[in-house]
């Protein structure tokens, strides 16, 4: 058996039952990190956190520095953590994104943005809004200088803060998303089909997260849901996800929609990797190889001729 086929058995006979059987969101958050524990740390990688003021009273956003070896400090991925928005950090990530930054040749900027059972949405976005205007105004990056990124719920904020972005005059490099969760609504036909292949997301506890996450609002609220959102002229995207998860429909709808806007997207598939398998880098190659790929995206976008600098 493939080191990948090993995975896959081991989440769907240990990790799927956890999630399956967490009762609170509080019980996933902190599985999370006790998950987290045994997640890759590339030699080398440097890890910092800064906590900024925001303007609402009592309120501040930390936000991490991941980065591999050497980094241009003139650019850098603004990255949203995954965990269905009630789960993970900057920390439990810190390994991928020291290997995503290693790749790209410039930092990660991590922001802790509310979970959802403190905080319901809209409070992710509006702490990713947050984190954008301190690289944009404390850091002095150009708006041409970023790369928004994500995996699983991450991902899909990373969406709708662009989606937010477009609308306002703004327009990052580029975006990338892993395994990106678009549509609250749940209306992707892969929810169903994939329901027996995932090797990790029980199906039958997403409408519950659903309900934590949104609290009563409206499930197809762009913030949260980017696939509803008004695209303007977007940037380029790369999207990565498995032919197996349930979360398929999210990006595969996603990519119709941001091309029928006018975007350049492109979406690889992986035939039998498990949701967000980016995150376990050092453990099996699929991993690694997606990353490579991501970081190699991110740095053609830095790279890119871009006109109209806001």
């Amino acid at each position: 058996m493939t080191r990948l086929g090993l995975l896959n058995f081991g989440l769907r006979h240990i990790a799927r039952p956890f999630l399956s059987r967490a009762k609170t969101p509080e019980r996933a958050e902190r599985d999370f990190v006790r998950a987290a524990r045994f997640f890759h740390k590339p030699k080398g990688m440097r890890f910092t956190t800064q906590t900024h003021k925001l303007s609402a009273p009592d309120r501040s956003l930390p936000i991490s520095r991941i980065s591999l070896g050497r980094v241009d400090e003139t650019g850098a991925i603004l990255f949203f953590h995954g965990g269905g928005y009630v789960a993970g950090s900057a920390w439990t990530h810190r390994g991928m994104l020291a290997r995503l930054s290693g790749f790209s040749g410039v930092p990660v900027l991590a922001p802790d943005y509310r979970l959802a059972q403190y905080a319901p949405a809209p409070a992710a976005f509006e702490d990713g809004l947050a984190a954008w205007t301190i690289l944009r105004s404390e850091l002095g990056l150009s708006a041409s200088r970023i790369v928004l990124a994500g995996d699983s719920a991450g991902g899909g904020l990373a969406l709708g803060l662009l989606a937010h972005l477009l609308e306002a005059g703004e327009t990052p490099a580029g975006l990338i998303g892993m395994s990106p969760w678009t549509d609250l609504a749940m209306t992707g036909e892969s929810l169903h089909t994939n329901e027996a292949n995932d090797a990790i997301l029980p199906r039958a506890r997403m409408p519950e997260l659903c309900d934590i996450v949104l609290a009563g609002g409206n499930p197809g609220d762009p913030r949260i849901s980017p696939l509803y959102a008004n695209w303007l002229n977007p940037p380029p995207v790369y999207l990565q996800a498995s032919k197996t998860e349930i979360l398929l429909d999210d990006a595969r709808r996603m990519v119709e929609t941001l091309r029928k806007a006018g975007g350049e997207v492109k979406l690889d598939l992986w035939p039998d990797a498990p949701h967000v398998w980016q995150i376990f880098d050092g453990w099996i190659p699929e991993a690694r190889d997606a990353l490579d790929r991501a970081g190699a995206f991110a740095k053609a976008c830095l790279n890119r001729p871009f006109q109209g600098e806001s």
